[in-house]
């Protein structure tokens, strides 16, 4: 794997991690939130894994 697709996915990670923890705490704070967030959570995990994938190959 190239150095840029190593860094794309470091990247990548950093920025899923970021909105995870973003969301942890809208939820935290807004807790009638909650279902509507874990929609979109799951919308950008889904999103990562497919960039994962096509990173990796």
């Amino acid at each position: 794997m190239s150095s840029s697709a190593l860094l794309l996915a470091l990247l990548l990670v950093l920025v899923v991690a970021l909105v995870a923890a973003r969301f942890t705490y809208v939820a935290y704070r807004h807790p009638a939130a909650v279902q509507p967030m874990l929609v979109g959570l799951a919308a950008v995990t889904l999103m990562a894994m497919i960039v994962v994938a096509i990173v990796v190959r």
